[in-house]
Order: structure tokens, then C-alpha cells, then sequence
């Protein structure tokens, strides 16, 4: 007789069907299997070879180890005493086998990934479509729409109209949100639901999870039913969703959030939007580019949380575009009436076709039932993790938008590679402090480190410049100077901690700064590097030459 340890099972059903398989091998003469106790007792015959037992539950996708055997049923086995023991933060004697991923995302597929390379088997939970927000209704869909946005601008005006003759393009958006599903529902099979369904140590279970215990979760199954799967180690990536302020009238209006934006089969002939931010500005000037008459509703201005100076490049472009920016407003009530949205405000009506929401998005934590595993939460929602992506439950990660970090798809998945590495006995830690941004707006805003403002809270003595395009030999020669590069520095020690740019292209430039940033460069280092000549990067370098001459003074690529 022997003994194992079976890891990995979920539920009695599991065991069922361990023990079909087991009674199956050549030798074994009964199987009894415990899910409870994770565990097999099997009678054998003399000369049964174990890699032959072990070898059929690992095909099922769990893993068995010796645990005991009696002497006779030893002979001619070929044992492993040895076990791979994937231990966790806690430093228990646990076996960390199989772990459960609430979400389908960018933070759950890098995690996924990252912990079944270190040896666990993983079943992830996803409630709707598989990919999460970035592929199916965020990323990709909004880029696609804005580059073509963007050709069409460039197509009824560019700086070169002079002698190259502007058209007025004809839209058909059918046709364009057509071919821009199709690229979606292509990067979706080839990036998430095919690499899913050739990992044959990933399980998909479609569902709502919520937690029955920090170790334990309900599946409300899709086709109906309710799965109770126990796990080893948890991860939370369940993102998040649109935030709806509660402006009177709002709730019973036909109103948009980027979601329904992103499918229009239509560009409405005027579009209003609540909103500041990434979302709605860049949405805001696709929109426009494509047809529409758009208003901004602001409740302060452009870009509130950045350099002032953002908000106000940014205002500029989009006023000259034709996009009215109404800044300090905020809507009182909204109605639908007639076909029509209406919006009061303190400065009057604001009236439009559609109208699109775009004030930030919420964790999707609700529903999971935080209390009952011992998870902490902020007052948005967001699951409170440490650098280890650890919550405030020993078994219990968490990584990506349903969290209290910033919300970016390549932030996501940093995290949920760390925490598998975590969440299988490793250590990792997630360093935000050259995290790049980058809003798609043309020009684009991209950012890294801090802000002036957010130096002096951290009491840090700062000094800065800022560079106009009109300074950086790339923007002349595309006759584009709309724009702006600032440098912060360290005063004292001159490292560079912050930069801040609004050029087109800037999201090519911005990891450049960050990798300053992370290397802990000076101003006068970066300044002293070489770069090529009749690149937005370039800018870089002259902004960090204006700390020590007046580059107006400068030939072209002086050194």
C-alpha cells in the first residue's frame, strides 16, 4: 500500500476523478481519494511503478508525492523523495499548488503565466469576456479609433496645406469600427484566449467569484450552479469600471462611457463630455477629428493633477482644433428629451446629441466579499497591497486597476508577475518610482517621477526648466512647435527626478527620462549623452543643456 499527497484539488469532484484515473494504472488494485485531506490510499500490487501513478494525476493537471508506503509495495518502485515544495511568503510547510486568478486581464494573464512557470497549476476565474478591459473596451480599441482620428486630421490640415492639397474625407464609421473589432477579437485569441487554451496547467472557469473564506471561493457558474473551489494562493485582478458621478437627472439618460463610445456605429453631430482626464480628452479630440462638435465639461481645468503647464498646452490645441473647453463647469442636472441631452450648468445650457462620461473608474471589488476573506480596502474600493502585491490576507494578492495603484495595463502586469513569484515562495517587488504615462491627445502628454508640486509635498528642494518646441530642431522641421519638455531636478545633488512633456510622439521619448530617472543620472549627464540628431528625443538633451546655456545660442546638434 501507498500513500500520496494529492495537490491541487479544487472540490469532490476532483478526487472523483483521481481516483477513476488511478484505478486505471496497471497494478492498482483500489484507489481511495480524500479532496478534504488531499490525499490517496492506494492498494498496489509488487512492482507497480510509481512514475506510472504519479505520471496519471499529473495528467489530469494535479501532482501526487510519496507520503508513506509499506516495504513490500516498495519493490521495483522508483520513488521521489524529493518533492518540489513551492512555498510561500508565510513560511509554512504548505504546499502552494494550485492558485486561483479572479480575472482575465493583463495583471491575471502575466501572473497566470508567471506561476505556472514556477511550477503551480492555476485555474482563473473570469465573469465576462476573456482579456479584460485593455483589448476588448480600453487600449486597443481606443488607439485604433484615435490613429484613425488622427489620419483624418492630418488629412483635411497639416502645416504642409500649402503645397500639398488638404481633403475633406468622408467617415464612414461602420466600415472603421469594423476594422477595429476585427484587430480587437484578433489580439484577443492570439494573445489571451489562445496562450489559455494550449496551457494545459491553466484551467478557464466562466463565472463570478466571491469569497467564502481567505481560502476558499464561490463560483456563481455561468451556465448556472455554483462551484465552492478551496486554493492554496489567491490573486484579485478583477480591474474596474467606469465611475457614474450622481449628477441629478444622469441615471435615466441614454448617456455613454468609453465603453459604448468605443462602438458607436455613428459620429453624433455634437458630443458633450464630463470629464478632465486620460479618457475623455483623448476620446474628446478622436471625436472631434471625426466630426463631431465636442464640448468639455470641467469641473476645474485640463489635467488638474499635473503641471499646470499640461492642462494649458493641452487647452490651447484643443481650442484651436474647434473643441469648446469649458473649464470650472460642472453639470447641475441632465436631461434627455426629444432626442436630445440637456445639460444645466452655472454658465447655462449645454446641449448635445450624446453625451459621454469620463470621470475616472472604479476597482470592481463589490461583489467579491472582502470582509469574509479579511481583505482591506480604501474608500474607493481599491484592495490596499504592499510592494509584494500582498493584502492584508496572509494567502490573499491583489494587482492591477482593483487596487490602490495607478491604473495602467503594463503597471498591471508587473504586478501580477511579482506576485506569482511571490505567491510560489520567491520575493518581488514593484518599484513606481520612474513609472511612465502617456495620454494619446495630439500632441501627446507623457510623464515620469515627479512634478514640481509633487516634490515640494515630499519636501524635496527642486529646480526646473522648461523647453519649447519652438527649441528642439525635430518639431521645426515637421512644422509643429505645439508643445513643451520640463525638467525637475534635485537641487543640490542636480539628479533628475521629473519630466514632463506635451509634443507629438511624447510617449516615444518618456521611457528615455524614465531610464535617467532609474539610474539616478544628473542633469548635466543626461545633457552630455549623445543623441540623434532631428529626433523629438533630442529635446531630452536640450532641455537638460538649458541648466547650465541658452541653447538658442546653440547650432544645430551642438554637443
Amino acid at each position: 500500500m501507498i500513500d500520496l499527497k494529492i495537490t491541487g484539488m479544487t472540490c469532490d469532484t476532483c478526487a472523483t476523478h483521481v481516483k477513476d484515473v488511478l484505478e486505471k494504472v496497471p497494478g492498482v488494485r483500489s484507489a481511495v481519494v480524500s479532496y478534504s485531506n488531499g490525499s490517496a490510499h492506494l492498494t498496489i500490487k509488487t512492482g507497480t511503478q510509481l512514475e506510472e501513478i504519479t505520471g496519471a494525476v499529473t495528467g489530469l493537471g494535479y501532482r501526487a508525492t510519496l507520503i508513506h508506503a509499506t516495504p513490500a509495495s516498495t519493490e521495483g518502485v522508483l520513488l521521489d523523495k524529493t518533492p518540489r515544495r513551492l512555498v510561500g511568503n508565510d513560511k509554512s510547510d504548505t504546499d502552494v499548488q494550485h492558485i486561483a486568478i479572479i480575472g482575465s486581464g493583463g495583471a491575471a494573464m502575466a501572473a497566470a503565466l508567471k506561476a505556472v512557470a514556477q511550477g503551480a497549476r492555476v485555474t482563473v476565474i473570469e465573469r465576462g469576456t476573456i482579456g479584460g478591459t485593455c483589448v476588448n473596451i480600453g487600449c486597443v480599441p481606443s488607439k485604433i479609433m484615435i490613429r484613425a482620428a488622427h489620419i483624418t486630421h492630418l488629412r483635411r490640415e497639416s502645416p504642409f496645406d500649402d503645397g500639398i492639397t488638404a481633403t475633406t474625407p468622408k467617415i464612414d464609421r461602420r466600415k472603421l469600427l469594423a476594422r477595429q473589432q476585427a484587430r480587437v477579437d484578433e489580439l484577443r485569441q492570439v494573445k489571451y484566449q489562445g496562450i489559455l487554451d494550449d496551457n494545459p496547467a491553466i484551467t478557464v472557469m466562466h463565472g463570478e467569484a466571491y469569497f467564502k473564506n481567505s481560502q476558499s471561493l464561490v463560483v456563481k457558474l455561468s451556465d448556472g450552479g455554483e462551484h465552492t473551489m478551496a486554493f492554496d494562493r489567491c490573486l484579485i485582478a478583477t480591474g474596474a469600471s467606469p465611475s457614474i458621478p450622481p449628477i441629478p437627472g444622469l441615471k435615466d439618460t441614454p448617456y455613454w462611457t468609453s465603453t459604448e463610445a468605443l462602438v458607436s456605429n455613428a459620429i453624433p453631430e455634437r458630443l458633450a463630455v464630463i470629464g478632465s482626464s486620460v479618457v475623455a480628452l483623448e476620446l474628446a479630440q478622436a471625436f472631434a477629428r471625426l466630426g463631431s462638435k465636442v464640448t468639455i465639461l470641467a469641473r476645474s481645468t485640463l489635467f488638474l493633477r499635473e503641471d499646470p503647464a499640461i492642462g494649458e498646452a493641452v487647452t490651447a490645441v484643443f481650442r484651436a482644433e474647434g473643441i469648446d473647453v469649458l473649464e470650472h463647469t460642472q453639470a447641475s442636472h441632465v436631461a434627455y428629451v426629444n432626442g436630445e441631452f440637456v445639460l444645466m450648468t452655472e454658465h447655462g445650457k449645454v446641449h448635445s446629441d450624446r453625451l459621454l462620461i469620463a470621470t475616472g473608474r472604479a476597482p470592481n471589488t463589490r461583489n467579491l466579499a472582502l470582509d469574509a476573506a479579511g481583505v482591506a480596502a480604501n474608500a474607493q474600493g481599491g484592495i490596499i497591497i504592499d510592494q509584494g502585491m500582498r493584502t492584508s490576507s496572509p494567502h490573499i494578492y491583489a494587482a492591477g486597476d482593483c487596487t490602490d495603484q495607478p491604473q495602467f495595463v503594463y503597471v498591471a502586469a508587473a504586478a501580477g508577475t511579482r506576485a506569482a513569484i511571490n505567491m510560489t515562495g520567491g520575493e518581488a517587488a514593484l518599484d513606481l518610482t520612474a513609472m511612465p504615462a502617456v495620454v494619446f491627445t495630439d500632441p501627446q502628454v507623457a510623464t515620469v517621477g515627479y512634478s514640481e508640486a509633487e516634490a515640494r509635498l515630499k519636501g524635496i528642494e527642486t529646480d526646473s526648466r522648461t523647453l519649447m518646441l519652438d527649441n528642439v530642431p525635430r518639431a521645426l522641421a515637421n512644422f509643429d512647435t505645439r508643445g513643451l519638455i520640463k525638467l525637475v531636478i534635485e537641487e543640490g545633488s542636480r539628479r533628475l527626478i521629473g519630466v514632463q512633456a506635451v509634443a507629438p510622439e511624447a510617449g516615444e521619448l518618456i521611457q528615455t527620462a524614465a531610464l535617467a530617472i532609474h539610474n539616478r543620472m544628473t542633469v548635466q549627464e543626461l545633457a552630455d549623452q549623445l543623441f540623434p540628431y532631428l529626433t523629438m528625443v533630442e529635446g531630452l538633451k536640450l532641455a537638460a543643456q538649458t541648466f547650465s546655456k541658452d541653447v538658442k545660442q546653440l547650432s544645430c546638434c551642438a554637443g
